[in-house]
């Protein structure tokens, strides 16, 4: 099949391009840079060369394509609103519009459970579960509004999912690397201990969930996509960072501090539970994990020797 991918340079686009080309599919990538054009050329891919909002140029691209993946978002959690609303926003809306154009039957978005978040914990929540287009966090109003467009989009000539993974995690990781960051700079303190219960989502897991949501995803529906093994916050985040070769951090601050010193959605992420339930992914999309924990996390410890 003709597979185009958004996003495709990033940490989780990497890992979905590879799994594409080995599964025998001719992926397409829009790119930003030369210097990301050569990280999908060596990964087997073809590079187009355009901006998110250039939706003339997207179309053009897009002429002939079986499936769009929507990876591409801003990942900065703390930038500005208005960089949100251009990249997460406003990027969706010219590439589903792109799309339509170009008369591409499916389109799969990666989403997020931060589109849900708005202060509350989530726990042990499902899809039914409203976006939070009004979430005071940037990232997540950004990113329920950029859900929201795919899921309004979709129509009897263009099939829109969501897949949605929670804390992607794995070689490479560029959300370990930011823990691992803030470690290093002493701005990694645990929220009330960090005991919080939450679901994480190795990368070769979310990028399973990727593919069944083209394959299986019925149309204008969301699915949660995790690892199904919840892990304690601070003891996993505290293995993880020990694989990168970062300090563990050892600093506690109460909730109350928390709110007057961490940015939201920092906040929410360190200092609340999430756990999400996965039965309708495996009810519709057939998932299942196709990596655990024990073995991913053998395979990290392997690569660092």
């Amino acid at each position: 099949m003709n597979v185009f991918v958004t996003g495709g340079s990033g940490f989780i686009g990497r890992r979905l391009i590879s799994r594409l080309i080995e599964e025998g599919h001719e992926v397409t990538v829009l790119v930003r840079s030369e210097r990301s054009a050569e990280v999908v050329t060596r990964a087997g891919a073809t590079a187009v060369l355009a901006e998110l909002s250039d939706t003339a140029a997207l179309t053009r691209a897009l002429a002939g394509m079986d499936v769009v993946f929507h990876l591409a978002a801003e990942t900065d959690i703390l930038a500005p609103w208005e960089r949100h609303e251009r990249v997460t926003v406003e990027g969706t809306r010219s590439v589903v519009e792109a799309a339509q154009a170009a008369g591409v039957p499916r389109f799969v978005h990666c989403g997020t459970e931060a589109a849900l978040m708005a202060g509350e914990p989530l726990r042990d929540v499902d899809e039914s579960a409203p976006l939070r287009p009004d979430s005071p966090a940037a990232y997540s109003a950004s990113k329920a509004m950029a859900e929201q467009i795919v899921l309004d989009a979709d129509g009897p000539d263009f099939t829109a999912v969501v897949i949605r993974p929670r804390f992607i995690w794995g070689p490479e990781s560029s959300l370990i690397a930011s823990f691992a960051d803030a470690a290093r700079a002493g701005q990694l303190p645990w929220i009330e201990g960090g005991h919080h219960l939450t679901d994480v989502t190795h990368v070769d897991n979310a990028v399973e969930g990727l593919l069944l949501g083209w394959t299986r995803g019925r149309a204008g529906q969301a699915y949660f996509v995790t690892d199904q093994e919840r892990v304690d916050l601070r003891d996993f985040v505290s293995l993880q960072l020990e694989l990168v070769g970062a300090p563990v951090p050892d600093q506690e601050i109460d909730a109350a501090t928390a709110e007057q010193v961490v940015p939201v959605p920092v906040l929410w992420f360190l200092g609340q539970s999430c756990t999400l339930r996965t039965a309708k992914a495996v009810e519709e999309l057939g998932y299942a994990p196709v990596v655990s924990h024990d073995v991913a996390i053998a395979a990290l410890r392997a690569a660092d020797r």
